[in-house]
């Protein structure tokens, strides 16, 4: 994962947003790294998953390696989980060219744990990787940015997760992009309606609006959900939607939605608090983690993207 990261930063969002995939759709059981067969429809071709999930060859790359090591042994959920939780440890700012990574490197082996970038956290181990995988509730199951704020947390709650798990992992948005096809409603709806009148915000939403268009077309024209420090999990997001300048509607209804109340007050929380967000992140990553698969006894696959003959 440092690679990965090393090479390109938005492969933690990646990386995060496929665990968060596979945990809301049967459990974290690996379903998501699933390819279509001939006696299986996996679930990258669902609504919210195609054209949008990426980073399947970096767990195919770690599966590889591990399997080569200790074969049988480790689960692709379990990778997924790991390497999700890796991603958010290794974002941080590359200001300087290496010499940053250079010095992380050498606290870390001074102080044994100082880190620059993310929360970190244990997390349990041992899951199995499911023989099947579900297109249905992976249309079902996942929220969609297009949605209300009631919907969403009704979709956390199905879960075992609470309004601040939502809250919270929603966080991780600070890392991520989105596709045109996503937030074109909102840059040419409400997005006026919720944003600070100021020249600094109609100039970016003058910008978003230039490479997607309202007519259509350019659907696949990427955004960073966090367009001030697109590369770095802080808590930089939540001061976005205070000045309501949250890219999907699913966001920024978190704040300006007179339904939310309780999110209302968890965003304004984390946006003065970082450690705060980074201490409700960790454990809400925990929580989502230990959703398990309670249909399918599982196995571990030899590759990720099929189940074992």
């Amino acid at each position: 994962m440092e690679c990965a990261v090393l090479s390109d930063p938005r492969n933690a969002a990646k990386i995060v947003r496929l665990h968060f995939h596979d945990c809301f759709v049967q459990g974290c059981d690996g379903s998501v790294l699933l390819d279509d067969t001939i006696t299986l429809q996996g679930e990258k071709s669902a609504t919210p998953n195609v054209d949008s999930l990426k980073g399947f060859e970096i767990i195919d790359s770690i599966k590889n390696k591990v399997e080569s090591d200790c074969p049988g042994v480790v689960s692709c959920a379990d990778i997924l989980a790991i390497a999700a939780r890796d991603s958010t440890v290794l974002v941080y700012m590359r200001v300087t060219f290496f010499f940053l990574h250079f010095v992380q490197t050498l606290l870390w082996q001074m102080f044994n744990g100082w880190q620059v970038g993310g929360p970190d956290w244990e997390m349990y181990l041992g899951r199995k990787d499911s023989k099947t995988a579900s297109y249905e509730l992976a249309n079902s199951n996942l929220p969609v940015p297009s949605e209300g704020i009631l919907p969403i947390i009704t979709k956390f709650l199905y879960q075992g997760l609470s309004v601040t798990d939502m809250v919270a992992l929603s966080g991780s948005h600070t890392i991520g992009v989105a596709r045109c096809q996503n937030y074109r409603a909102r840059i040419y709806g409400d997005y006026t309606v919720t944003a600070d009148q100021s020249t600094a915000s109609e100039s970016y939403l003058n910008d978003l609006r230039a490479s997607c268009p309202a007519a259509g077309g350019d659907d696949d024209t990427v955004a960073p959900m966090d367009n001030v420090t697109p590369n770095l999990f802080d808590n930089s997001y939540y001061q976005i939607l205070l000045r309501g300048e949250g890219l999907l509607n699913s966001d920024q209804e978190m704040y300006s939605s007179f339904l939310g109340v309780q999110t209302k007050q968890l965003v304004l929380q984390y946006a003065h608090d970082p450690l705060a967000f980074f201490h409700q992140f960790a454990q809400s990553m925990v929580a989502m983690g230990n959703i398990t698969n309670a249909v399918d006894g599982g196995e571990v696959r030899r590759s990720c993207r099929f189940v074992n003959t």
